[in-house]
């Protein structure tokens, strides 16, 4: 477990990181934008551009010492082969951690996100995916470029449950990312989160200690799966999501 900080401590070090993070997002905006003008005619599917935009978090992660990410599982070989990847959703920062995975994807985020100025433009030139809850136009718009992204041999990553826990246990899985695979033929990456809800508590600025772990767990095929076969892979993702965290909160992970 990361060590117990004190509030003073706390407030020390969250200034700086807040203050590398803002400077980095500054110094990241051109070099996504850059990459994204020159790969544009080959790269329909911006992956060199939202990779690039992954690693900022990275590097900010790096710098925070409060924070220790943790990768472990199976990554795919075939970064360019397109899945949907699903999570748990304990916190903001769940993006942050699972942004170190090295595979390009595709967020699926409220459009909020793409109206702060900076990060929002690089949402976009990185190809993510905004979506209005409650609105329908916005929801047809969000699926068919999910659609698109999938179709361009880029990944797009989606929590089930549609907002974070409020208590830290896993809520219920949604249809709509199961249902979108089966639709696009493309196979299902389940993603386990755990360790998130210290780095960043809710109304607090300051970044809190953390020792967190992204699991990638074995691809789920939808080879012959219909729409009616849509709850039972639901179920069957989320289990095997739940039984994955069951074992890692019994351990605690080697830092790397």
């Amino acid at each position: 477990m990361a060590p117990m900080r004190s509030r003073l401590g706390r407030s020390i070090i969250s200034v700086w990181s807040w203050a590398v993070l803002g400077l980095s997002v500054v110094v990241w905006l051109p070099m996504v934008a850059i990459v994204r003008l020159i790969t544009a005619p080959f790269d329909s599917g911006r992956y060199a551009a939202g990779y690039l935009f992954r690693k900022l978090v990275v590097v900010h992660q790096k710098t925070n010492p409060l924070w220790k990410f943790t990768l472990t599982g199976q990554v795919p070989d075939d970064p360019r082969r397109p899945y949907v990847v699903v999570a748990n959703h304990e916190s903001f920062v769940d993006i942050l951690l699972i942004s170190h995975i090295p595979m390009e994807m595709k967020w699926l985020s409220k459009d909020t996100f793409f109206k702060i100025p900076v990060l929002g433009w690089m949402m976009r030139l990185a190809g993510d995916i905004p979506l209005s809850r409650g609105d329908r136009a916005s929801s047809a718009e969000a699926i068919r470029q999910c659609h698109d992204r999938l179709q361009k041999h880029v990944s797009v990553m989606i929590f089930p449950e549609g907002s974070r826990s409020k208590t830290g246990e896993l809520g219920q899985f949604k249809k709509g990312a199961f249902r979108m695979a089966v639709d696009a033929g493309v196979p299902i990456l389940p993603l386990a989160v755990h360790g998130t809800r210290s780095a960043l508590r809710k109304n607090d600025w300051r970044f809190g200690d953390s020792t967190a772990e992204v699991r990638v767990l074995k691809p789920v095929s939808t080879n012959g799966l219909t729409v009616e076969d849509v709850p039972a892979l639901r179920d069957q993702v989320r289990e095997m999501i739940a039984n994955e965290l069951s074992s890692m909160k019994s351990d605690v992970p080697e830092l790397r």
